[in-house]
């Protein structure tokens, strides 16, 4: 099959998309059909050798996602790949200060150079660029080996989910320095834990902060973009009742917040009030600076917050956490991610009522939305994102197989255009269809797939310093690519594409699938071409 011919079915699939669901769980047929809809939409996707509950009832095998232990299950091979990065020696702050010095070397280089002579600073500004370029893919490739080989599948997709919604941009400023350890102590500790734990996490780090501003709100300059944020996309939601009021008001109690990036203790600390600290967030990134904190009272959705300092920030985080808006506004956004686009009202009031029992307890609120019938009538409907679909199709592809070379999976994500710590504005990717499923979006998925299917060159061939100065020097010629220049695939790369339609995985999938998709498939001129149309099928389109 030509590459035009695999290209002409673009309109056949969009066709069994508007026709609706291919597959739902109650006409699964029989309950291995229905416990693999089940996997396919907690986990990352099934892997090609089909391990499945692992022999499990459903509800043990739930209990044991949503009550992970500290051992992930990974292979060796991908835990010494991950000890092995930058991000999992160095502690933040010796990160930190180390970009930080490169930046400062940029500003003193510009001072010292002619106007007309901007060359002689690229000698200072490459290296900034290629460290925060090194750093973001570090990041990006721990996350994306976790999520592809962690045994605690629930737990990795709720990370992911966690960092869409407390989302930063990995571009701005220096924050590609920081998106790692953002992810690694403020994110995957609490994903399943109490929302007030979360919530707190990410206010105290640096990335958050440094992000959307507050490093520059200050009692005589107030900004007032973290205070909007925080209860707009990350709490309450818009229309829920604060008032602008209330968002000045938590402006001023967050004034103060800061982040120190020099490793160095601030001038005159030690004369400051004594609610000075560094010790809420990491080291000495965090701190609280009270000669920029407005010391009046405040009255924050109708609670007097007397004006004593940091421990006002607390105050707010309690009040906003267990706000009836909070539980119903995240309780929604979490049913959207594993339901459906648009879960009824009262799966949501079921679900912020065990947020209220719970005082927040994320796995228990998760535990009401899985045990509903929604959600079971939902399983196989759900339109994968562009996170849901390469990871998937690596799973159901490769399975165990360990990857050598993370950048083509960072490539097709950022061609897709869900690349981690990528979205600029603080309202994170898009959790529904729409956003995900036009032709042009589906025409790049079809691209994927035959790349995925055909045996995905360089994914499994370990980076070479060739690779690297390819990179850089790509990297040098288009600096606003951010890094995510690829290297074409070795010609002389001859590996083979995997027979996917021989593996456990397809075995249990084939049942489900359309006549239509079954012919199409048999009737490709190749493993290549069988395997693309296999991916790029409604059926695994959906999970």
């Amino acid at each position: 099959m030509t590459f035009m011919r695999f290209r002409a079915l673009l309109p056949l699939t969009l066709a069994a998309f508007a026709a609706g669901p291919v597959l739902a769980a109650d006409q699964a047929g029989t309950s291995t059909r229905a416990d693999l809809a089940f996997v396919n939409r907690l986990t990352w996707g099934e892997t090609a050798e089909g391990a499945g509950l692992n022999g499990k009832s459903r509800q043990a095998w739930l209990v044991e996602q949503l009550h992970p232990g500290d051992d992930d299950g990974l292979p060796q091979r991908v835990q010494a790949v991950i000890a092995n990065l930058e991000i999992s020696q160095k502690p933040l702050e010796e990160i930190a200060v180390e970009t930080r010095e490169m930046q400062l070397a940029i500003r003193d280089a510009r001072k010292d150079t002619k106007s007309d002579d901007k060359a002689d600073t690229q000698d200072v500004i490459k290296p900034y660029r290629q460290k925060l370029v090194s750093l973001a893919v570090q990041a990006q490739t721990r996350s994306l080996l976790r999520d592809l080989y962690s045994k605690n599948q629930l737990k990795e997709q709720l990370t992911w989910f966690w960092l869409n919604h407390f989302n930063v941009y990995a571009r701005k400023g220096q924050i590609a320095a920081l998106v790692g350890d953002y992810e690694e102590t403020a994110i995957r500790p609490h994903v399943l834990g109490k929302f007030r734990d979360l919530l707190t996490a990410t206010a105290f780090h640096p990335a958050m902060i440094q992000y959307l501003d507050n490093r520059q709100n200050a009692a005589d300059k107030i900004n007032e973009n973290y205070a909007r944020e925080i209860m707009e996309l990350h709490t309450m939601g818009v229309g829920s009742g604060y008032t602008q009021k209330d968002v000045q008001e938590l402006a001023r109690i967050l004034t103060g917040v800061g982040v120190n990036l020099s490793g160095k203790p601030r001038p005159f600390a030690g004369l400051a009030r004594a609610d000075y600290r560094t010790d809420v967030g990491r080291g000495g990134l965090f701190e609280f600076i009270p000669r920029r904190h407005d010391y009046g009272d405040k009255l924050f959705l109708g609670q007097a917050i007397k004006g004593t300092g940091l421990e006002e920030v607390t105050q707010a985080i309690d009040l906003l956490s267990r706000q009836p808006a909070t539980a119903h506004f995240v309780s929604r956004q979490l049913a959207q991610y594993f339901c459906c686009d648009t879960p009824s009202d009262s799966l949501v009031e079921a679900m912020a009522a065990s947020w209220k029992r719970t005082d927040g307890d994320i796995a228990a609120v998760l535990k009401t939305l899985f045990d509903s019938r929604e959600f079971d009538q939902s399983l196989g409907t759900k339109f994968k994102d562009p996170m849901h679909y390469v990871l998937s199709a690596v799973r159901a592809t490769y399975g165990g197989r360990v990857i050598e070379n993370p950048l083509p999976l960072i490539a097709w994500l950022n061609r897709m255009g869900e690349l981690p710590y990528g979205h600029e504005t603080p309202d994170g990717y898009s959790l529904t269809a729409a956003s995900w499923s036009g032709p042009g979006e589906m025409a790049t998925r079809f691209d994927v797939a035959q790349q995925i299917g055909g045996g995905a060159r360089n994914l499994f061939r370990p980076i070479t310093p060739q690779m690297l100065a390819g990179l850089r020097a790509n990297l040098a010629a288009n600096p606003q690519a951010n890094g995510q220049v690829i290297l074409e695939p070795d010609p002389q790369d001859r590996t083979p594409a995997p027979a996917l339609q021989q593996t456990a995985y397809y075995a249990a999938l084939a049942p489900t699938l359309s006549s239509a998709t079954s012919t199409a498939i048999a009737q490709g001129g190749s493993q290549v071409d069988r395997n693309a149309l296999l991916l790029s099928s409604p059926e695994f389109m959906r999970r």
